[in-house]
């Protein structure tokens, strides 16, 4: 008011809140979003059903799933969803894990608050908790041979146990650490995967249990005719970019013919010129053809006769996926074909009674195909997340040589570490290292309460457990008993529990320096409404 005439700053759209009604609004939100998905937490954690506005329905536990699907409105629970998304492109797992802890991070600071201690202090002493968490991290590591196989296999294992293809987790964890193995490249000591080399493809209508890795690349093609071999062995296999058809002219054109010779001539020219295309693909010395552009009638039926095998539209990424895979190039013009440029394959068959290509058997393939089948879409989409994961957190530890133990044993010991480590700090900022601290409880609390267990009587085990220096304890959720997870073989990647303490600690001490929220609505805010 100046005058007694009021000054008005911001449009009648714009929203406000400030002060303490901020940030409990952002601490709900945060709170809302952890609760949403903690229950998924763990082996033995739920599934969520969601129903999209299309009627499609997704059955999943995975977090980042679950947090794409939701439409969330709150500019803070957007923030903590992007801390999910952040973790999944990262390290491809532990979104849940990260999601909760921002939740938990965020209650702890609601405690403080109502307590008078300013959200900058809590700030500051959430920073030191996190430099300190990592340093525990850093000591709690264990350094791993990136080729060894079985520890490989029980990374693979623990990211996969909970999800709902159990039954055949077995034979995914296998096929999944064969994959990496198979693209890896070492480099200087240092080992390198790609994630873009391991391809999965779905197939309905078979059992879970035909999961398969393909050395090669698999289509979800069929052959151009039915006169080509249903299977090729010892395949060498030619990639062509081009159309095998007549072109048509980039400039309108009209040929005037005026006679049945001239008709018979002009005839004869394309026969011809569609002859040289399959002759080109004959004399390279392939037996199998995939290109990228239509194949005409014609080329269709010379390569038939020569016992060709081709396959018509292949769309570019599968095409550049064949070309690592295979070892081969891809050509723009046929009379480029050379048998050193050829691609050489085991087997490339076509199924019975299925649209898919399988190209197998590659030597020293930089790219392979992991097949999934299963008897319904829900499945199949599960099983792909399930095994993405299980690829991911393989890629992070070959790439890192650096695991942890799971089962909540890192974040029992980072509790009790961090605690130790506030009481040398003192004053307020010392009772925000606490809070933190403190955040670190949920995961073990979570793991128990999913599991059906007492939750304070399994948090004092494990407390205990690890006051006697047994660093490496955790929460079996299966028998509700404190064991070593190391002697156990739960293993999760290094990179997965960092990425998760950094992303969660930085979203919360953002959220609680917000003061000041100004939300622009589409229509003016009704006031009193």
């Amino acid at each position: 008011m100046l005058g007694g005439q009021p000054i008005i700053i911001l449009k009648d759209n714009v929203e406000r809140n400030r002060g303490r009604e901020a940030q409990r609004s952002n601490i709900a939100a945060a709170k809302a979003i952890s609760s949403a998905v903690r229950t998924t937490l763990g082996p033995r954690g739920m599934d969520k059903m969601l129903v999209a506005g299309t009627g499609d329905v997704t059955i999943t536990n995975d977090g980042a799933t679950i947090l794409q699907e939701l439409s969330v409105q709150h500019p803070g629970a957007k923030m903590v969803i992007e801390v999910a998304m952040a973790q999944d492109d990262e390290v491809g797992d532990g979104t849940t894990t990260a999601v909760v802890l921002v939740g938990s991070m965020m209650e702890q600071a609601e405690h403080l608050i109502a307590k008078k201690i300013h959200p900058t202090v809590i700030a500051q002493g959430y920073r030191m908790g996190m430099k300190k968490a990592l340093e525990i991290l850093d000591d709690l590591s264990i350094d791993m041979d990136p080729y060894d196989r079985e520890k490989l296999i029980r990374i693979a294992d623990t990211a996969m146990t909970g999800k709902s293809i159990e039954s055949v987790k077995g034979k995914l964890n296998a096929i999944v650490v064969d994959s990496v193995l198979a693209v890896a490249e070492k480099d200087d000591k240092k080992v390198t995967v790609d994630p873009e080399n391991v391809m999965i493809k779905k197939q309905k209508g078979e059992t879970m249990d035909d999961a398969e890795l393909v050395r090669g690349i698999a289509l979800d093609k069929a052959r151009i005719s039915e006169d080509m071999p249903r299977k090729v062995k010892n395949a060498k296999i030619a990639l062509v970019a081009t159309p095998l058809e007549i072109k048509k002219t980039q400039v309108k054109a009209k040929i005037k013919i005026s006679s049945s010779d001239q008709i018979n001539a002009f005839s004869v020219q394309e026969r011809e010129a569609l002859k040289k295309y399959a002759d080109a693909v004959i004399k390279s010395g392939a037996n199998v053809l995939l290109c990228q552009k239509g194949v005409a009638d014609a080329v269709q039926y010379y390569l038939a006769h020569a016992g060709i095998f081709a396959v018509e539209d292949v769309p570019e990424k599968d095409m550049k996926y064949a070309a690592r895979a295979l070892n081969a190039e891809i050509v723009t013009k046929t009379e480029d074909l050379t048998p050193e440029i050829l691609g050489n394959a085991e087997l490339v068959e076509q199924e019975e009674n299925a649209d898919i290509i399988k190209i197998s058997g590659c030597e020293n393939p930089k790219a392979v195909t992991i097949l999934l089948r299963g008897s319904s879409d829900y499945l199949l989409e599960e099983l792909e997340r399930a095994v993405v994961d299980g690829t991911r957190v393989v890629m992070d530890v070959m790439e890192d040589g650096k695991l942890v133990v799971g089962g909540a044993s890192v974040e029992t010991e980072l509790l009790m570490k961090i605690r130790e480590y506030a009481e040398s700090v003192g004053g307020r900022v010392q009772l925000a290292i606490e809070a933190y601290a403190d955040a670190f409880e949920i995961i073990p609390v979570t793991l128990a309460e999913n599991s059906g267990y007492n939750t304070i009587d399994k948090l004092v085990d494990l407390k205990n457990a690890h006051a006697k220096g047994k660093k490496h304890a955790g929460l079996n959720v299966y028998t509700g008993k404190v064991v070593d997870m190391l002697k156990e073989g739960v293993l999760e990647p290094k990179r997965s529990k960092r990425q998760s303490i950094q992303s969660a600690t930085e979203a919360a001490t953002l959220l609680l320096r917000v003061d000041d929220m100004m939300i622009t609505r589409d229509h003016p805010v009704t006031q009193g409404a």
